[in-house]
């Protein structure tokens, strides 16, 4: 029965006895941590080999010798091999480190202080927006907040951010420099853009010449499913509408291979390309090639073996999501009290609980032990106008350690909810 129709004795039953069962959990002085989409170890270990694989002779490669300076895009063998997972040719990849928000960080960084393509640098405007699709990635967010670019809340559909908002926005206001998103399986909520999402995006006419939609497909292969839906690759539908320039695309093996050492990447039209490679020739001779190598090695140069890799790490995830997704339709369905997604990849699963209950739920966990992603993080500034939206991160605990979590979990949510009844 949803929890609603309560009575006000049942209702306050129903909460002691919540009470009762959360002191029980207080007791056992748990140390669980949800609060970060990390691959566990057993992930990891799946790319143990990466370790061995290469010899002296691999790092000879067909562009030179990879031990010494030069290269600063990245040697051809690992942009052969990364490109089909953006949908882009080699000639339009640059290979960076370990972290795709590096690359990001640096597109907007120099857009801030030097312009992109001649345009002005974007310190020297009144006022710069990013347009940010919410729930979203809060590491995109704390970006652009770190330069002092006001950030507009775009609500998300279910197939992708609000496009008739976007267009109106974009085409109007010329202060709007940029847009975030995340195509596949976006963070949180598992969203995966549809074709017409994706064909507006690319067909965006803006006021600023310098506008740039960041692209992070982050999650672009990690599927939960069979038949995984697909996103169409956004730079080849913004060649058809000769606005190839408006477009970064960002990736990485963070969640691939190991998240310390893995292989980030852009993508960009060439002339993107040249015009951000003036501003990182001047911060690196280049990028880490022996790791580049190592991964071209390790997959033997075949993007199909990137691809058979993943389906182990699906193995070790999925059982996760189901015990999210199952713990979740058992206890909160029947009572009325949340709403959430159920992904078919990525990494999170997106939450919402009643108005002005998520904070709150948060704290309760993290009192009785498990850690939680702030409530709020997956807004601008760290603010829900709901209070609504919790993240949840089932990949790092161990199965029988993630169900004590999401026990704990929804009684966090019966109480909070049962509060707010109360005290209303």
């Amino acid at each position: 029965m949803n929890l609603t129709a309560f009575s006000k004795n049942e209702l306050t039953a129903f909460y002691e006895d919540c009470k009762k069962t959360y002191a029980d959990y207080q007791a056992q002085n748990l140390k669980l941590d949800m609060s970060r989409g990390k691959p566990s170890p057993k992930q990891l270990d799946l790319s143990s080999g990466l370790l061995t694989c290469l010899s002296n002779e691999d790092l000879l490669g067909e562009a030179g010798d990879y031990r010494n300076y030069g290269l600063l895009d990245g040697i051809p063998e690992a942009k052969r091999l990364f490109a089909p997972m953006l949908g882009v040719q080699p000639e339009e990849l640059f290979i960076f480190g370990n972290a795709s928000l590096q690359a990001m960080y640096m597109a907007v960084s120099y857009a801030y202080t030097h312009g992109l393509l001649g345009n002005t640098p974007w310190h020297q405007l009144e006022t710069v927006r990013f347009l940010c699709p919410v729930p979203g990635y809060d590491r995109h967010f704390r970006i652009t907040e770190h330069f002092g670019i006001e950030m507009i809340n775009i609500p998300m559909n279910e197939d992708g951010p609000d496009m008739d908002m976007i267009e109106k926005l974009v085409t109007e206001d010329a202060s709007i420099k940029g847009i975030w998103c995340v195509p596949q399986y976006s963070n949180p909520s598992g969203i995966v853009y549809s074709d017409e999402v994706v064909k507006r995006l690319a067909a965006l006419e803006p006021a600023a010449p310098d506008f740039r939609i960041f692209w992070d497909n982050a999650y672009c292969i990690h599927h939960l499913c069979d038949n995984p839906k697909t996103v169409l690759p956004i730079l080849e539908e913004a060649k058809k509408q000769h606005h190839e320039n408006n477009v970064y695309i960002f990736a990485s093996t963070a969640k691939v291979t190991h998240a310390g050492a893995g292989v980030s990447m852009l993508a960009a039209s060439q002339e993107n390309l040249k015009d951000l490679t003036k501003a990182l020739s001047t911060f690196t001779i280049s990028f880490d090639k022996i790791n580049q190598m190592r991964h071209v090695k390790y997959f033997d140069g075949k993007f199909e073996n990137v691809l058979a890799h993943m389906e182990k790490h699906r193995a070790l995830l999925a059982p996760k999501f189901r015990v999210v997704l199952d713990t979740l339709n058992a206890e909160i369905r029947p009572l009325g009290i949340g709403e959430w997604s159920e992904p078919k990849g990525g990494y999170f699963v997106s939450f919402n609980a009643p108005t002005n209950c998520a904070k709150r739920i948060v704290e309760l966990c993290k009192n009785a032990g498990v850690v939680l992603t702030g409530a709020g993080a997956a807004f601008p500034y760290g603010k829900d106008p709901e209070d609504r939206n919790i993240r949840i991160a089932p990949s790092y605990p161990e199965v029988d350690e993630l169900q004590k979590a999401m026990d704990l979990f929804v009684l966090c949510v019966k109480m909070a909810a049962a509060e707010k009844l109360l005290n209303t």
